[in-house]
């Protein structure tokens, strides 16, 4: 009953998150990507705190892999963020940047 009621909550957040992420403006996007990837270097302190604390290799390899996607996802985000905002900046200010 209890798993039933965990994969609810997890499709109702999909849902949700679906609908609240396609009515955001544009001009939204950047400072949203900011806030999503300190939530990611949340995860990421998380999955290496439950890597710190696995016992069994099965425990070990989910920590691992945990800690991998959420390296990723963060590094990925930041990524995508500076790219994003690349794309606002003129050309005197890639000038200046270069020099």
């Amino acid at each position: 009953m209890i798993d039933l009621l965990y994969l609810y909550i997890f499709v109702l957040a999909a849902f949700v998150g679906y609908e609240v992420i396609s009515r955001v403006p544009v001009i939204l996007h950047t400072p949203l990507m900011s806030g999503s990837n300190f939530v990611h270097g949340v995860v990421l302190v998380g999955s290496l705190w439950a890597l710190a604390h696995a016992e069994s290799p099965i425990q070990l390899t989910l920590g691992f892999l945990a800690v991998l996607l959420g390296a990723a996802n963060a590094a990925g985000g930041y990524v995508v963020t500076e790219r994003m905002l690349g794309m606002f900046s003129t050309k005197a200010d890639s000038a200046s940047k270069g020099a």
